[in-house]
């Protein structure tokens, strides 16, 4: 019985590991140094990459879509604004080109809401690097659909008989500035997938603000032919502005007014949802 009770009241080992054992475990070396905020930033825009790479669907909407688009409208009004389908082709193919890659900017904010959902963001915020890089970082990933989504509206359109004045240069100028205004008008969708609470809420309220966007505005005719009170709305409409834009340095010719117009724009969409998209991911 004491032999028992001996046994059982006595004090389990415990093993404390010496200095050199544990210097084997942990990192002899320094610390290695908080990586730099573009270097993070690039780090996320992989990420979004390797995404696509494992779901190539994902793609559909940057090579399919846009065909169809060129496809349908080219034929669909040509005959009826212009003298023939080649013809409205030099008029339309910038705007539509504008129209698809603005179009697509949503997914930024349905991905984003996704990976919210999926608890990544999370996990994002207690890592030890800038605190947008996750952010600015996915927007990178887009740039790529943006510019292949571009690229395949263009090679519809030189297979249908576009011919850009402007030349290779015209067409390089005129994809920059899609791009420049497509990474700023991302930030909008980014705010609306913090605040919204599903994807689809994200995809509804992106469509009724891209519709007016791009439908009343000056990518299928010239706002010459509108009532007065559409043209106001027209005129100061970002999505004007960015086709009046693509369309004349393409054509080999330039928009001054247009562009300051773009740039400042671009400029405000970054400030403003930027701001807030930082205010609400800082404090979800």
């Amino acid at each position: 019985m004491s032999d028992t009770t001996t046994t059982t009241e006595r004090a389990p080992s415990v093993y404390v590991p010496s200095a050199e054992a544990l210097a084997t475990v942990l990192a002899p070396g320094a610390r290695p140094s908080r990586p730099s905020a573009l270097g993070a930033s690039l780090t996320f825009g992989w990420r979004a990459l390797l995404k696509i790479k494992h779901v190539p669907e994902q793609l559909f909407d940057v090579t399919a879509f846009p065909i169809i688009m060129v496809l349908m409208f080219t034929y669909l009004f040509g005959g009826a604004l212009a003298d023939s389908p080649r013809d409205y082709l030099q008029f339309f193919l910038p705007g539509i080109m504008v129209t698809s890659v603005v179009m697509i900017t949503m997914y930024t904010g349905v991905g984003l809401n996704t990976d919210i959902e999926k608890g990544i963001f999370d996990r994002f915020r207690t890592l030890p690097v800038w605190r947008p890089a996750a952010l600015v970082g996915m927007i990178f990933g887009d740039v790529l659909r943006y510019v292949l989504a571009a690229l395949v509206i263009l090679g519809v359109g030189l297979a249908l008989g576009f011919r850009p004045a402007g030349g290779v240069a015209g067409v390089a100028s005129g994809i920059g500035l899609l791009v420049i205004f497509s990474f700023a008008f991302s930030w909008v969708w980014t705010f609306f997938g913090l605040i919204l609470r599903s994807e689809k809420s994200v995809m509804g309220v992106s469509m009724m603000v891209l519709f007016p966007l791009t439908f009343l505005s000056n990518v299928f005719v010239e706002p010459s032919t509108m009532p007065g009170w559409l043209q106001a709305f027209v005129k100061v409409n970002p999505v004007t502005q960015l086709v009046a834009s693509v369309r004349a340095v393409m054509a080999g010719e330039s928009d001054p007014s247009a562009t300051m117009w773009l740039l400042a724009w671009s400029v405000g969409f970054v400030l403003v949802f930027g701001t807030f998209t930082m205010y609400k991911y800082n404090r979800r």
